[in-house]
């Protein structure tokens, strides 16, 4: 009986370092002899920093890598390199700042298997090398939803760090990621353009993966330009089905959140650091969105 295939599928910009642990830790995947795997990384850095740390890679090691390279900046375009050349039945998304356990493929497989759905997302959990300040921990700004495995997933609490797809749904062009989220958000499009054609994606908190956070990451200027991106990439997940019902919908309720958070701001700074910042990062989030609706802004270069 043929096993089934995972490529495992990385897009890397200018984290050699990150990428080499990645890599390390891909090796030693649990396959319980159910499937097999290979890797496919798509450098997206233009001086391709990446390709020293694969080659490196590739010496000791058994498993199958495929390098590439895409010089053109675009993170959707990148993806779409990348499951254009995975070979399998299924494929799998980890960011190049991540790293698994290793269990990670095996339990994403036996749940997609057991559950028959189209694809598996896991947990990400924040990761420090040295201990970040207590304010970071306290706001808890690194750390993401999670839920009860099996549970059905919203388009809005799906993204591709750390998610098991079965290939055959990218056999449709138009399944690709949309180059028009040049810089973020293009995971989110893809997840919510598919669960509206019926495709069905679930939850496994067995299956955890650990994303680093260095300490350029550790700066309060860091999350206010991210919550400002984000909220720039959320309203253009809508694209062409915003009409004009939900686009009032949209504005009321971030002109209300805006106005709660900023009113709010003032007395959560008596109480520290990380009521502060949590709350200051949720008024840019909405504060971007709102410029969004009204077209004065599109931001096109991520500099974060």
């Amino acid at each position: 009986m043929n096993k089934n295939h995972i490529c495992v599928c990385i897009c890397t910009y200018k984290r050699p370092e990150l990428l080499e642990r990645l890599l390390l830790a891909l090796q030693n995947q649990k396959t319980e002899n159910l499937f097999d795997y290979s890797i496919v990384i798509i450098d997206n850095d233009h001086e391709q920093s990446a390709q020293v740390v694969v080659e490196n890679i590739q010496k000791n090691n058994t498993i199958n890598i495929k390098y590439l390279h895409e010089p053109q900046k675009n993170i959707a375009i990148a993806r779409n390199k990348a499951v254009t050349h995975a070979k399998g039945e299924f494929i799998a998304l980890i960011d190049d700042d991540e790293f698994p356990q290793t269990d990670w493929l095996l339990n994403l497989y036996e749940t997609v298997e057991k559950y028959k759905v189209d694809g598996v997302l896991g947990p990400v959990k924040p990761y420090f090398d040295k201990t970040p300040p207590s304010w970071l921990v306290k706001s808890k700004l690194c750390e993401r939803p999670t839920h009860e495995t099996g549970i059905v997933l919203d388009w809005h609490d799906t993204r591709t760090g750390n998610v098991l797809i079965r290939r055959k749904i990218f056999y449709e062009k138009e399944n690709l990621f949309d180059p028009d989220f040049a810089i973020q958000g293009e995971d989110k499009d893809f997840f919510r353009r598919m669960t509206a054609k019926g495709h069905v994606f679930i939850w496994c908190n067995e299956a955890p993966v650990y994303e680093t956070v260095p300490p350029d990451r550790w700066k309060k200027i860091y999350f206010l330009k991210r919550a400002f991106i984000q909220g720039n990439a959320s309203f253009k997940y809508y694209g062409s089905s915003m009409n004009s019902k939900l686009k009032l919908k949209i504005i009321i309720k971030s002109i209300l959140a805006s106005f709660v958070y900023t009113f709010m701001l003032p007395v959560l700074s008596l109480f520290g650091n990380q009521y502060l910042i949590k709350y200051l990062v949720k008024d840019i989030y909405h504060l971007s969105l709102l410029l969004t609706v009204f077209g004065l802004v599109n931001i096109k270069e991520r500099n974060i």
